[in-house]
């Protein structure tokens, strides 16, 4: 096995900058990551002006694992709604 080729990059979101090595053929997986974020938390931001900035990432990191969770959970049913549907039109055609 070989391994991934590492590219330095840094990120910046809102005040804070992170360096990271990461494999190289997702480098734009983690820019596009980091978009995502920072517009998650500008959104809270204009939403809960009061609340700290530790208030507002945590936030962030909610709506994204229930985000993930939940497109987790649909990839896992997709399999079941195809054979569902499968069972469907089986019996639709000898009605």
């Amino acid at each position: 096995m070989s391994e991934e080729r590492k590219q330095h990059i840094t990120l910046q979101l809102d005040a804070h900058r992170m360096a990271l090595n990461v494999d190289a053929s997702k480098e734009g997986i983690y820019r596009d990551a980091a978009k995502y974020l920072n517009r998650r938390y500008e959104y809270y931001v204009h939403r809960m002006p009061n609340a700290s900035s530790e208030q507002l990432w945590v936030y962030v990191a909610l709506e994204t694992a229930c985000s993930l969770h939940s497109d987790a959970r649909d990839k896992a049913l997709e399999p079941i709604e195809q054979q569902l549907a499968a069972l469907n039109r089986m019996i639709e055609e000898q009605i």
